[in-house]
């Protein structure tokens, strides 16, 4: 059968005839029929302006493909699974910290239908949500009191908000950083209603600093843990205990957020120590603030924990509600903390399983993998450097082990044909070749990243 040609703008198919047409079935089924038809039109539209600039003829099959091409475009923003192969465990645009099936199997018993999120079943009557949620959290904190809010940003805004608007708060210049997003904290400080006042130089910072800018109006002293950045050489800062002791001399809370928080020792594992909960608690701050899609190895969040006064005054605050969390979120964090209590988080939280995994490990993995491929000229299998991510630990290198492609094989190539898989696999590009690093990619996933490669190699 003769390709239809489409020579005058009246030859141009109708927006149904296309939605109809039995080669884009399967596209159509992709996607909500009205984005479907919006493409359609978009297609057509752009064909008609080429069509009358150019004069030229214009194939069917063209405009087919076209809009085949944009359905599967549209069908891809969608949020979907991908393998990790990156060497970033805890990676900001890929949901950062990964979720396990477990877990999930555990939130969904307690989500669907109906449930007690505000109903206490003791007395019949209105509850407190996120009762048990709170409770877990200060027990692991350590802390008098906790509350949960949406995330990271929001505990600290709802804190400087509710203890120093229209009040200075008091910060070294070394820690007005910037966090995901290009969001800083000088502009999430000055948006909650409170005053900047910055102290020291942006590599030394001392007590004295502190010392000489509080004042009876000041609202509070702010310190930033520099998660996501290294500040060395001639660099000093102060510590979290002198300024507990400051502000208790001159009744300045003090304020610890800490960003990406933990509730484990990571010496052990890591090799790098962050900060924990825990230690901040103990130190005397009055509010430590983290997130809890992190290093926590949950779902986004932001926690905040210490004096119970202090707490309850943050829940009175009207802007409370308007940054509270879903059942969803309090039941997931509920048995998250429940995995830490127990003691298991290196076998039921998915972060630390896979941080857990050792450089011998991942080497077998790997060699099994590329052997089953029939060890495909190449391809090797190598010592790299991965990262914990997430604006965590910024100078620790972990030890892990890649899959990498010689620069025969076109590593910008390599990297968006392995994107465009039906499951996506997203690796990464170092010194002119391309490499599947396997420090994220769960054992349950390798099967699935061997038939991958092999596909893409046999293309």
């Amino acid at each position: 059968m003769a390709e239809k040609i489409i020579e005058t703008l009246r030859d141009f198919p109708s927006v149904e005839e296309l939605l109809q047409h039995e080669a884009l079935a399967a596209d159509m089924a992709l996607l909500p029929r009205p984005v479907a038809a919006q493409i359609v039109k978009d297609t057509i539209k752009a064909a008609k302006v080429a069509f009358g600039k150019a004069k030229k003829k214009v194939t069917l099959d063209v405009l087919l493909r076209g809009i085949s091409r944009d359905c599967v475009k549209a069908r891809r923003r969608e949020i979907c699974r991908v393998i990790n192969a990156a060497g970033i465990v805890v990676h900001t645009n890929l949901g950062r910290a990964p979720l396990s099936e477990t877990l999930f199997d555990e939130v969904k018993k307690t989500v669907t239908g109906y449930g007690n999120i505000e109903f206490d079943l003791a007395t019949g009557k209105r509850g407190s949500r996120g009762t048990a949620c709170e409770r877990y959290l200060a027990m692991l904190s350590e802390a008098e009191s906790a509350t949960v809010v949406n995330n990271g940003a929001a505990a600290l805004f709802l804190i400087l908000n509710t203890l120093a608007n229209r009040k200075p708060v008091v910060i070294s210049r070394g820690e007005l950083v910037q966090i995901g997003g290009g969001f800083r904290i000088p502009d999430i400080l000055k948006r909650s209603g409170a005053r900047l006042e910055e102290i020291g130089s942006t590599n030394i910072t001392e007590v004295k600093d502190y010392e000489d800018s509080l004042t009876e109006k000041t609202g509070l002293i702010l310190k930033v843990h520099k998660s996501n950045f290294i500040q060395a050489g001639f660099s000093e800062e102060v510590d979290l205990k002198p300024l507990v002791k400051l502000g208790r001399q001159r009744g300045v809370p003090v304020v610890n957020d800490l960003g990406s928080g933990v509730f484990v020792p990571t010496q052990p594992i890591l090799g790098h120590m962050e900060p924990t909960v825990q230690q901040s608690v103990r130190a005397g701050a009055d509010l430590t603030c983290f997130s809890g899609d992190k290093m926590l190895g949950g779902v986004q969040a932001g926690m905040i924990v210490g004096r119970a006064d202090l707490i309850k005054k943050i829940k009175r605050n009207p802007l409370f509600r308007t940054m509270r969390v879903d059942k969803i979120v309090f039941s997931m964090l509920e048995k998250l903390f429940t995995i830490y209590l127990n003691g298991d988080h290196t076998e039921k939280i998915k972060l630390w399983a896979m941080l857990s995994v050792g450089e011998a490990d991942l080497y077998r993995r790997a060699k099994g993998l590329v052997a089953r491929l029939g060890n495909p000229a190449g391809v090797s299998v190598e010592a790299t450097k991965a990262y914990v991510g997430g604006g965590s630990l910024p100078e620790a290198h972990l030890p892990s082990v890649g899959i990498v492609f010689s620069p025969d094989y076109r590593p910008t190539d390599l990297i968006r044909r392995f994107r465009e898989l039906p499951l996506p696999v997203i690796g990464r590009v170092e010194a002119d070749r391309f490499i599947l690093d396997l420090k994220a990619v769960a054992e349950e996933d390798l099967e699935t990243l061997e038939n991958s490669i092999r596909e893409i190699l046999a293309t």
